[in-house]
């Protein structure tokens, strides 16, 4: 079982929109749990947003940083870093 920290929960509960049309979750343990059962993923970097797409068989070749960034499954951290959430 992942733990992802409130950094990551609030984020991705502020910011569901942006990849499902109605929310998955109204609160914080709803959202942790919700990202569990999809195993999101927290990386770094926008490299290391490519490779996790690339291993996951996504063709992201002709994609600028900018587009991964603005990715519907790309959600960037306050603190830096990214949370992954494949919908």
């Amino acid at each position: 079982m992942n733990e992802y920290s409130d950094e990551c929960v609030l984020t991705f509960l502020k910011n569901q929109g942006q990849l499902f049309s109605e929310p998955v979750a109204e609160t914080m343990e709803e959202a942790e749990a919700f990202l569990e059962d999809c195993m999101a993923a927290v990386v770094d970097s926008l490299r290391e947003v490519r490779d996790y797409f690339e291993e996951n068989g996504m063709d992201v070749d002709g994609m600028s940083d900018e587009e991964l960034e603005e990715a519907s499954e790309v959600f960037s951290l306050p603190g830096g870093g990214y949370l992954i959430v494949e919908g």
